[in-house]
């Protein structure tokens, strides 16, 4: 019959227990403290790289975008605050805090055209074209980057994937499954027919009318009857390039 452990036994491997949970919490203050070290050293000579390429920086987009993804791996935000080191150094709060409203301007001057639903391309486009005096190229990364600073206004500016495009909302517009389709078919010639989204998606008459006109309603579609078949077109900007030559002629005036 085997014995059970006396009261010294059960006294030793509390012990044990203890001192390897000590041994545990000792070996990750040990790691911590080391991978704070680390990312103190990062920072600095994220700092130094920052010093000396500054000029780069606030220049070129692609590198600037590089620097981003520098900044994110050793947990650096420069866009965090217009405050600080880094608005110091590089002005880069500044930057992207001039570009988001601009941004916010060239929504609000395409919005009667497009309903405020713009594509991402056609927006770097329109803002190219403001920037000319500055001499400052911006990137799709800078315009991301900025509307995301954005999103403390509230509802509205935030970038929508449909199909390949990337599409940039400044109202809160809600878009459901059906929509996203229609404008993705929309993005082959820049509009559709009633028989055509049928056709294409197999839906019923009704279910693609009650989807056309509520793009209708809310201003993001445009009507074309002018055709021999007798066929409506809508017509989206946002998916088309309708949007920047009415964009341009609007924020030149």
């Amino acid at each position: 019959m085997r014995r059970r452990p006396g009261i010294g036994g059960l006294q030793n491997a509390a012990a044990a227990r203890d001192q390897y949970r000590l041994l545990g919490e000792n070996v990750a203050k040990l790691r911590t403290d080391l991978m704070k070290e680390q990312l103190a050293t990062f920072r600095s000579q994220l700092e130094d790289f920052a010093r000396k390429h500054k000029n780069d920086i606030r220049k070129n987009p692609a590198f600037r975008a590089q620097f981003h993804e520098m900044c994110a791996k050793v947990g650096v935000d420069p866009l965090a605050s217009n405050k600080g080191f880094w608005a110091e150094l590089l002005g880069i709060g500044d930057f992207y805090y001039e570009l988001g409203v601009q941004i916010i301007e060239v929504c609000l001057a395409t919005r009667p055209h497009n309903g405020g639903l713009i594509s991402l391309d056609d927006l770097c486009k329109l803002l190219g074209q403001r920037r000319k005096a500055v001499r400052e190229t911006i990137s799709e990364d800078d315009c991301l980057r900025a509307i995301s600073k954005l999103k403390v206004l509230g509802s509205g500016f935030e970038v929508i994937i449909v199909g390949k495009r990337k599409l940039v909302r400044s109202v809160p517009t809600e878009l459901n499954k059906d929509h996203n389709e229609i404008l993705e078919l929309a993005q082959a010639q820049g509009f559709v027919t009633v028989d055509e989204v049928q056709r294409r998606v197999n839906w019923s008459s009704g279910r693609a009318t009650d989807a056309l006109e509520t793009l209708l309603e809310e201003g993001l579609a445009m009507i074309d009857d002018g055709h021999r078949d007798g066929k409506r077109r809508y017509w989206f900007p946002c998916v088309s390039s309708v949007s920047t030559y009415v964009g341009a002629d609007t924020l030149d005036r």
